[in-house]
């Protein structure tokens, strides 16, 4: 090939090298936290599953053609051959066994990473309620009575029980370097598990186009030590602002690139005010949420106790 007959391939060449090597670093195959570690293993194992079947293929193509071609004479040459047991056996045997292979690794790792599924620690978790909003994340420390836009702090080594939700069209949570990916939908309430190994700053975004303002809705993650964190969360009690219901509702307004901003403190409820509101919304009886459960079923224990007594005087 002349470079004076392709100069424009050749051009390309560079570029096309820079995009290949510019992969090299894929936040999902450099995880921070262990729910994004198994998830990349998975990744891995599954890719190196199905190489079993492209890469002796890829090699047997050159192979065939090299042995096969015009100028060797040595070839048998049988050009009414139709059938081989051999062949037949190895081009469904091999497959078979890489799927019962791929639905086994996927089967366990799907209950094994179950995006709702609290994960197993000594340590004590905390629990960030998330409403994404146009085009902004809202995220809610019920715990400790503060709340934040566009960055959430936590505390490494730490079990993060996330409640997503959203005030305004579907979207979608993810920090890629801690794994997972859930949906926030309006009037529902969604779950994530998460958890850091180790201190480091993520860049966490909307998976789920959601309009104008889209590509300017991402967030900081940082994951820090348990002191740190509690500097922090000391430190935004003392912001002048609070979120109460005026300003949520002029933080729901659409508006996009949106600094971090932090409040002090919370109206009470606040995350499950935001999903009731579209109760009435949908179509169906009405959902019961885990509150509002205990309390029948607290109330039906009362009355059970109550016929009981009522029995045992007859």
């Amino acid at each position: 090939m002349s470079k004076n007959r392709y100069p424009r391939l050749l051009g390309l060449l560079p570029l096309l090298g820079t995009l290949l090597l510019g992969g090299c670093n894929m936040t999902l195959l450099d995880p921070k936290g262990q729910v994004g570690l198994d998830e990349r293993n998975l990744i891995i194992t599954a890719t190196l599953l199905m190489l079993l079947v492209v890469v002796p293929v890829i090699f047997m193509t050159f192979a065939f053609a090299w042995k096969y071609r015009a100028s060797n004479k040595d070839a048998v040459y049988t050009p009414k051959w139709s059938h081989s047991t051999k062949i037949e056996i190895a081009v469904w045997t091999i497959p078979v066994l890489i799927i019962i292979a791929l639905g086994y690794v996927t089967y366990k790792s799907t209950h094994a990473l179950d995006p709702y599924k609290p994960l197993e620690s000594d340590v004590k978790p905390i629990t960030i309620e998330v409403v994404a909003l146009d085009w902004k994340w809202l995220f809610i420390y019920p715990e400790q009575g503060i709340a934040t836009v566009n960055k959430i702090v936590f505390p490494a080594h730490t079990p993060i029980n996330f409640k997503i939700t959203s005030d305004a069209v579907m979207n979608s949570f993810f920090i890629p370097a801690l794994g997972g990916q859930i949906y926030a939908m309006a009037g529902m309430q969604t779950k994530l598990h998460l958890i850091a190994n180790q201190n480091a700053e993520m860049d966490g975004i909307s998976a789920n186009y959601s309009g104008a303002g889209f590509t300017g809705m991402k967030f900081k993650a940082i994951a820090t030590s348990q002191e740190d964190f509690d500097a922090w969360v000391s430190e935004v009690k003392k912001a002048p602002k609070k979120l109460e219901q005026a300003e949520y509702a002029a933080l729901a307004k659409q508006s996009q690139n949106n600094p971090v901003e932090l409040y002090s403190s919370v109206t009470p409820n606040l995350f499950q005010t935001i999903v009731d509101k579209y109760e009435g919304m949908k179509p169906g009886p009405k959902v019961k949420h885990e509150k509002e459960e205990k309390e029948v079923a607290a109330t039906q224990g009362m009355d059970m106790n109550s016929h009981s007594a009522a029995g045992a005087e007859e």
